[in-house]
């Protein structure tokens, strides 16, 4: 340790001893120096700070002892007591300096330095005071973090708030009151509040208590205001505003917070608007309303209605159950039915048996449902009075089942209708062919005979039409779909139809794709839709008229169209076009026939076959027809098939037996069998046609179905038991010819079906594939 120098012994002779005790008593840090800067004096707080004793300290220079640097720069700075030395003033306080104690521990002070005056007014030293300034510092931290965290809570209230000083004047705003007002921070901090939006916010009343809230630290509490704003409209807001008392001596503020509950308010309008519509609802409801307690499952309420259809008041219904007043018979199904209802949220019984206070008893329709109110489960029963509806139901029900019955009747009527138009045609048919095959007959004769044979013909196609649209209507029509072209199917049609074109001279344009056409369908209903269309239109079309057929390829659709220059179709007729027994009006001078049915097949099998069809056309300019139908890709490429062989009729004379109980038709065909040089034999009941059978040994039996005493079905069965008839070529020949009927002649044995009228010609080619006699 180094000895004072003279100058530092003189320094300290200066300084009393009161003033000595007085230094190491205060609070703050004090160094003294003598006037070349080496230390004289530390009190406690220095040394405790510094980290040296004064024994230590005593004439150290005072940049060894104190060691202060910038904080931010953290590079040396000028101790005040130099220029305190240097000029012999007052140093005022430094900011931002760290102090090295001799440890090297850092610490915030602020420090200040005077200089001291000996007896002449010289300067013999300086006094250095400093203090640690971070508890400060912490405490200055704290109140900052308190503040950003009031303003983060401010910011991030979803309500609109203010912070207001002793002169209302805004000291801040949240986002939220920016937003909800559309105003800027510019044009709300720093203003005073009733100049807010150009005074919008100069509400009567409000200052006074926002001015009462500083005077007697009375609280706002949910002030409401209704006020009309100019620039967000008419709003309805609550106001709570309290007085913050400052620290530090600053002024007291108002903290605002402003709730706007306009949707709440007008969701509560809206709440008591629908509870009126409710209850009138519920009073002047058509239905029985019943509200239970899903508790207790006793009844709080019922409107006029229920207590109308029960007979009990409004006062005698309150407190009851369910099965008390006559629904579900006793408590223990009242019990399931609201186990059911807790378990699914909704319960319902269409046919639910009532019984009213004076016993009578009605069937209603129960409604039940779960909700809560006010926290409290309700359970609401709508009871409807079904009696006249189910009165009703009944009634309808029976009319649908007679109804039902006579559908069904009208089909076997139909049914029957086309066997019996059938039976007499097939002797005419084949009268008229018998009549073809003599020769040697005039012109007279001749014409004659082809006008028995069309009209034949078109009492044949009506026939088919009549018992086909009853097929369709019934759905027993079964679709045999291939792949087929559409024009062998145009030209088998238009070969059916030519006799009729030609009988009225038209003129018949039939236009083909150059590229075949392929479709996925049954080719013999197509070719129904094709001679339906164009019977259609010869039928209406005056004598030497023009009648067009054509088809091609449009997309990925084939499109077939009829167009004629025809009579045309009325605007009233048009939309109905396909109904069935639709015609056009007929008169005196223009008598068309049929019995409308064609067209309505036409669009019926159209619509099976997944196309469509429609009618286009101007009174007295003509129709057209025109058929949609989805194409499939072509098969591929294959060798043409060799043609295929018909059978000519002139093959071996054959032992032919015709069972027919019509014996104009069995003598009729029986002529056209001997004619192509047959032997025939005729029965006309069912047992005699199996006698003729053993007797006769036939190579083919022409069977008829409807046969008196035994049906044909059985005559086959019996004829097929028979060894020596094991051979004989069996062929149905009847009025029926459905699928089922098909398929049962195939089951008992026949070897064809063919439906009457008979076409001769395929009779002639079942006997010409019979070659070999059976042995007799």
């Amino acid at each position: 340790m180094t000895n004072p120098s003279p100058e530092s012994k003189e320094a300290l002779y200066f300084q009393p001893e009161w003033c000595r005790v007085t230094l190491a008593s205060i609070g703050d840090a004090v160094i003294t120096t003598d006037s070349n800067g080496g230390v004289t004096f530390l009190n406690p707080v220095a040394q405790s700070l510094t980290g040296w004793t004064l024994e230590g300290a005593a004439g150290q220079p005072l940049d060894s002892v104190f060691r202060i640097i910038n904080e931010e720069s953290r590079q040396p700075v000028e101790s005040p007591t130099v220029r305190a030395l240097r000029e012999g003033v007052v140093v005022g306080l430094a900011n931002h300096s760290l102090l090295i104690a001799k440890d090297g521990t850092e610490r915030p002070i602020d420090e200040s330095a005077a200089p001291i005056r000996n007896e002449q007014g010289e300067v013999a030293g300086v006094v250095l005071v400093f203090r640690d300034t971070s508890e400060r510092r912490r405490h200055e931290q704290q109140v900052q973090d308190a503040l950003t965290y009031a303003d983060n809570i401010i910011a991030t209230m979803r309500e609109p708030f203010l912070v207001l000083d002793k002169s209302l004047r805004v000291k801040t705003a949240n986002r939220s009151f920016y937003r909800t007002f559309h105003v800027t921070q510019e044009e709300t901090e720093g203003h005073y509040l009733y100049e807010l939006g150009n005074g919008q916010w100069n509400i009567p009343g409000l200052l006074t208590l926002l001015e009462g809230v500083l005077s007697n630290s009375h609280p706002i509490h949910d002030f409401g205001v209704e006020h009309d704003f100019p620039a967000i409209g008419k709003k309805i807001m609550l106001l709570n505003a309290r007085r913050f008392e400052s620290v530090d001596s600053q002024p007291d503020l108002i903290l605002l917070a402003i709730e706007d509950i306009t949707e709440r308010k007008q969701a509560e309008v809206a709440v008591q608007t629908s509870e009126v519509r409710y209850r009138r609802l519920f009073q002047t409801a058509k239905d029985g309303i019943l509200i239970l307690d899903a508790n207790t499952l006793k009844i709080i309420d019922a409107n006029p209605f229920m207590t109308e259809l029960l007979g009990y008041s409004h006062d005698e219904l309150l407190g009851k159950e369910l099965w008390e007043i006559g629904l579900f018979g006793d408590e223990r199904a009242s019990q399931a039915a609201y186990q059911e209802l807790q378990e699914k949220g909704y319960i319902r019984y269409d046919h639910l048996p009532l019984e009213t206070k004076h016993g009578e008893r009605a069937e209603v329709e129960f409604v039940s449902n779960v909700y809560q109110v006010d926290r409290r489960p309700i359970a609401q029963c709508n009871i409807r009075d079904i009696s006249e509806r189910r009165l009703l139901e009944k009634q309808i029900t029976e009319q649908a089942a007679a109804l039902a019955v006579l559908h069904r009747r009208k089909d076997e009527f139909l049914a029957m209708l086309s066997h019996e138009l059938r039976n007499p045609l097939a002797p005419i048919a084949n009268a008229v062919h018998v009549l073809r095959l003599q020769k040697g007959e005039n012109s007279i004769q001749q014409q004659a005979r082809e006008i028995i044979g069309r009209q034949v013909g078109q009492l044949s196609r009506l026939v088919d039409d009549l018992l086909e649209i009853s097929r369709i209507t019934t759905g027993r029509v079964r679709l045999r779909q291939e792949r087929v072209a559409v024009s062998g199917i145009v030209e088998c049609a238009v070969e059916s139809v030519r006799p009729l074109i030609d009988q009225h001279k038209h003129e018949l344009t039939v236009s083909l794709s150059p590229q075949p056409i392929w479709l996925y369908a049954d080719a013999a209903r197509l070719k129904q839709v094709v001679v339906n269309l164009l019977h259609n239109a010869a039928k209406y079309t005056d004598e030497g008229g023009h009648i067009w057929l054509t088809v091609q390829q449009e997309d990925d659709a084939c499109v077939l169209r009829v167009r004629d220059t025809g009579i045309g179709i009325t605007p009233e007729l048009l939309p109905r076009i396909f109904d069935l027994f639709t015609q056009a009006e007929r008169s005196l001078a223009r008598s068309q026939g049929g019995l409308g049915i064609g067209l309505c097949l036409v669009h019926r099998l159209v619509e099976m076959h997944r196309g469509t069809v429609m009618a286009y056309s101007a009174l007295g300019q003509g129709s057209e027809f025109v058929v949609r139908l989805p194409m499939v890709v072509s098969p591929a490429a294959q060798p043409p098939l060799p043609p295929k062989e018909t059978a000519e009729p002139t093959g071996p004379s054959l032992r032919v037996l015709v069972v027919e109980d019509n014996v104009d038709a069995a003598q009729s065909l029986a002529m056209l069998l001997q004619v192509s040089g047959h032997q025939v034999r005729m029965a006309h009941t069912g047992p005699t046609a199996l006698e003729a059978a053993l007797d006769y040994r036939p190579n083919v039996v022409l069977l008829d179905i409807s046969l008196p005493e035994m049906d044909g079905y059985e005559v086959a069965k019996r004829i097929r038991q028979q060894p020596v008839l094991h051979n004989v070529v069996l062929v149905a020949m009847t009025g029926y010819g459905r699928d089922a009927d098909r398929q049962r002649s195939q089951e008992v044995g026949f070897n064809a079906h063919l439906v009457k009228p008979v076409d001769f010609d395929k009779v002639q080619e079942i006997l010409a594939t019979v070659s070999e006699l059976p042995a007799r």
